[in-house]
């Protein structure tokens, strides 16, 4: 995916994320974030696009904190938020290519970085807002989905941070049953996943896994994400992997 394919992908989502918002009403619980409520995820969400917002628009090139969650609620929280999400898609839409910023993980420019990281936060918290409504998380585009995956296991989970950690070495594959794509993920105690995204053709290359996950792009997506079941994608091999990730895959 490239820049522009995600800041539309941010656009749609954060006004879907309002949308489900809106009907589900601020003091709703959010299922997928316990202890939650949609006042909550809106404060959250709206913090980190004008966190991301101000970063671009005003080139900062080192780490530098937002201003803090807003006290706001009901209507007056929703409208802010809409608000900084419009604000943060005008602001990825009007810089350069050349743009210069803080990031933190590779990527091909600093522009894309946030693009991309801001689609794929806010495509997670429109299935948290989706979530509170009863009706449960909606579908997301298979090609974003993958790239969302991607940026999980290859970014997120490839910083120190990762909790992902196993006392003897392990392999968890992760392949798609529609867009075709497939992650080797290399766990062990002395550092973080180690993924490598490939094709069907691949495997052969990388030998067995001790588990996998297989599903629907979009089910997988979610369900790395912690956002939905275990049992929304297949699992064989090792359960115990399975269970590491859940317990331990939270993205702080």
């Amino acid at each position: 995916m490239g820049i522009t394919k995600h800041i539309e992908a941010l656009e749609t989502a954060g006004r879907a994320l309002a949308e489900a918002a809106g009907g589900a009403g601020p003091d709703a619980e959010v299922p997928t974030c316990p202890g939650w409520r949609v006042r909550d995820l809106l404060r959250h969400t709206t913090t980190v696009h004008r966190w991301a917002t101000t970063l671009v628009v005003e080139g900062r090139t080192s780490y530098h904190p937002g201003d803090g969650e807003p006290a706001l609620d009901g209507d007056e929280l929703l409208a802010y938020y809409q608000e900084g999400h419009a604000a943060l898609v005008t602001a990825l839409r009007a810089a350069p290519e050349t743009l210069e910023c803080w990031t933190f993980l590779p990527a091909p420019s600093p522009l894309a970085f946030w693009a991309r990281r801001q689609a794929h936060e806010t495509i997670v918290h429109r299935a948290d807002a989706e979530s509170a409504l009863g009706s449960g998380p909606g579908a997301v585009d298979p090609a974003t989905a993958a790239d969302g995956i991607d940026e999980l296991l290859c970014g997120l989970h490839g910083r120190e941070k990762s909790r992902v950690r196993t006392p003897e070495e392990r392999v968890l594959r992760v392949r798609t049953t529609d867009t075709g794509d497939l992650w080797n993920v290399r766990l062990s105690a002395a550092e973080p996943p180690r993924a490598e995204r490939g094709t069907p053709a691949t495997a052969g290359e990388w030998g067995p896994a001790d588990a996998e996950f297989t599903g629907p792009a979009d089910r997988l997506y979610l369900a790395l994400w912690n956002r939905l079941p275990a049992d929304a994608v297949t699992v064989t091999g090792e359960e115990a992997l399975a269970r590491l990730w859940r317990e331990n895959s939270a993205v702080v």
